[in-house]
C-alpha cells in the first residue's frame, strides 16, 4: 500500500458490537512478543521472545523463540522453539535438531525452526472452540530447515523443509522432508530447468543455500466433512502446507508420507484452476477447522508480487519469479471443487479496479484467521496493518502497528492471532471503547492559524459550469 511518510498508527477503528472481542498476539519490531486488548493498549510484552510467529495458550503461555542464528551462516534459522508462562519464564523447550558449529561462534544445539509449528490439541494454532492446546503435556509439529544436496533439483546446497514432530520430553517421532518428493509435485520441464539453474539460491548465507521451496505454513487439517464423506486424501491426521516460492500448497499423507492433494504450480492446467486463478507468494493457507464459519474450505493469503519458476517473461527474463501480480488476495475455496466461497480483494476493499489495486497488497509475510462469528482478521503484514472484515466486507477493527524496527524504519508483521480474553486469567476483562472511522476528507494536522480559505464555489449534481470562470481558491491571509 503506498503510505504516506507520516500516518496515524494504533487502533484507527474498533465497533465493539460487530467485532469478535479478544487480545491479539504478534511479533513488534526490535521488542518481542506483544499481546494488545481491542483499543490498541499493550497488556504484555515480553522482551526478545521472537515470534516466528508468536502464539499464546491458554492460561497465559506464549511460544515463540529466544534467538536467531546468525543470518551470515543460516538463512531464517531460529535457534530453538520455546514456551515462556505469564512471567516469562520458560517451561518447555525445544532445540535438538541439529549441533551447529558456526565459524567464530559457540557451537550449540538449534532448532532451526522457521515459519510455524503447531502444539497438539489444536490444529491450527489459532482459536478454535473445543480445541486447546495442550499447555503441560502432548507432542508439538515443527517446521525446520536442514543443508542436503539433492542433485536431481539442482547441484547447489538446499536450504530444504523438513517437518518434525516431537514428544512433550523433545524426542524426534516423525519426519518428512520436502525435497524426498520432487517428482510429486508436478514441475514442467521448464520449471525443472528455471529451478536447477535459480532455486532462490542466496550466496551470502555461509557458502550459499537455496531456499527452493520455502515452506510458511503447516497445519494439521483436523476432523472435516471431506474425510467424513469418504475422501481419505483430508484424514485429520494429515498435514497442508504453503511452498511461497513454488506457489504450490499441497497436503502430506502423515502415514505414507506422500503428497495427496495439491494446487500450484501451474494454474492453467484446468478450468476449475483457471478460474480459481493464479496463487502467487500465498502464505498462511490451512483447512478452516470444524467449529468456525466455513469449516472445511482452504482459506489463504494470496500475497502477489512474485514467486514460481518457468518460461522466462519480459518481467523475468530467466523465468525466476515468472508469476507477478501487484495487489493481494484473501481466499476461501473449496478443496475440492476449487470454488471460490468467498474473498477478500481490493474489489471487495472498495478501490477502482486495476487502477487502485496496489492499495490492497502485501508481496510478503501475512495471513487470516477466519474468527467465531465468521469475521476474519486479516494480516496485511507489509504495512503493518492487522485488520478484522466482516462476510460482507466490513473493517470493524483497524490496527496499524507503532513499532518500527530502527535499522530499516519498517512496522511489516509477520502474523499476527486473535485470541479470547479468558486465555488471560491473569487479567481483568478491559474496556471497550468505540473507535468510529474517521473521514480522512476532514481530518487534519493543525496548521497556521492565519490561513483561511475563500472564493469556494460548491456545485450541485447536474448543474452545468465553465470551468475557467469558477476555481477554487485557496490563499494565505496575508
Amino acid at each position: 500500500m503506498g503510505y504516506p511518510t507520516i500516518y496515524p498508527t494504533g487502533v484507527t477503528i474498533y465497533n465493539p458490537e460487530k467485532c469478535w472481542n479478544g487480545y491479539t498476539v504478534f511479533q513488534a519490531k526490535d521488542i518481542g512478543a506483544t499481546i494488545i486488548d481491542m483499543n490498541g493498549t499493550v497488556v504484555r510484552q515480553i522482551k526478545n521472545l521472537h515470534g516466528f510467529p508468536n502464539k499464546l495458550l491458554p492460561g497465559g503461555y506464549l511460544m515463540g523463540h529466544s534467538g536467531r542464528r546468525n543470518e551470515k551462516f543460516g538463512y531464517q534459522d531460529q535457534k530453538d522453539l520455546v514456551q515462556v508462562d505469564w512471567d516469562g519464564n520458560i517451561v518447555w523447550t525445544f532445540d535438538q535438531w541439529e549441533f551447529i558449529e558456526d565459524p567464530g561462534k559457540k557451537p550449540c544445539w538449534m532448532a532451526r525452526q522457521h515459519h510455524d509449528y503447531q502444539r497438539e490439541g489444536n490444529c491450527v494454532g489459532y482459536y478454535v472452540p473445543g480445541m486447546e492446546p495442550e499447555t503441560d503435556k502432548g507432542n508439538t509439529l515443527i517446521l525446520l530447515h536442514k543443508n542436503i544436496y539433492n542433485p536431481k533439483i539442482t547441484d547447489k546446497l538446499l536450504c530444504d523443509d523438513v517437518m518434525i514432530e516431537v514428544d512433550w520430553e523433545g524426542n524426534i517421532i516423525w519426519e518428512w522432508r520436502c525435497s524426498d518428493h520432487f517428482d510429486e509435485l508436478n514441475f514442467s520441464e521448464e520449471a525443472k530447468n528455471t529451478l536447477y539453474r535459480n532455486p532462490n539460491f542466496h550466496p551470502e548465507v555461509g557458502e550459499g543455500v537455496a531456499d527452493w521451496m520455502h515452506i510458511n505454513s503447516m497445519s494439521v487439517l483436523g476432523p472435516n466433512q471431506w474425510f467424513d464423506n469418504g475422501d481419505k486424501r483430508f484424514h485429520p491426521d494429515n498435514i497442508i502446507w504453503g511452498g511461497r516460492i513454488t506457489n504450490i500448497m499441497a497436503i502430506t499423507d502423515k502415514k505414507s508420507g506422500k503428497i495427496v492433494w495439491q494446487v500450484g504450480p501451474d494454474y492453467n492446467t484446468s478450468d476449475a484452476l483457471k478460474k480459481l486463478g493464479w496463487i502467487i507468494g500465498q502464505h498462511h493457507n490451512h483447512m478452516i477447522p470444524r467449529g468456525l464459519p466455513g469449516e472445511g474450505n482452504i482459506l489463504v493469503f494470496d500475497n502477489g508480487g512474485w514467486a514460481g519458476y518457468g518460461a522466462p517473461n519480459p518481467g523475468s527474463p530467466n523465468g525466476m519469479h515468472n508469476a507477478q501480480r501487484d495487489c493481494s488476495r484473501v481466499l476461501e475455496f473449496n478443496p475440492i471443487t476449487l470454488e471460490i466461497v468467498w474473498q477478500y480483494t481490493p474489489v471487495e476493499a472498495g478501490f477502482v479496479p486495476l487502477a487502485d489495486n496496489y492499495k490492497f497488497y502485501s508481496g510478503y509475510i501475512s495471513s487470516a484467521q477466519r474468527l467465531p462469528n465468521g469475521n476474519t482478521l486479516i494480516t496485511e503484514g507489509a504495512d503493518g496493518r492487522l485488520f478484522e472484515v466482516t462476510s460482507d466486507y466490513e473493517i470493524v477493527w483497524e490496527y496499524v502497528s507503532p513499532y518500527f524496527a530502527k535499522k530499516s524504519d519498517t512496522n511489516y508483521l509477520y502474523r499476527a492471532y486473535r485470541y479470547p480474553y479468558d486465555y488471560i486469567p491473569q487479567l481483568t476483562l478491559p474496556k471497550e471503547n468505540a473507535v468510529p472511522r474517521i473521514r480522512r476528507s476532514t481530518f487534519r494536522v493543525p496548521g497556521n492559524k492565519e490561513c483561511r480559505q475563500q472564493n469556494v464555489t460548491t456545485f450541485e449534481a447536474g448543474e452545468s459550469y465553465d470551468t475557467e470562470a469558477q476555481v477554487c481558491i485557496i490563499s494565505n491571509k496575508n
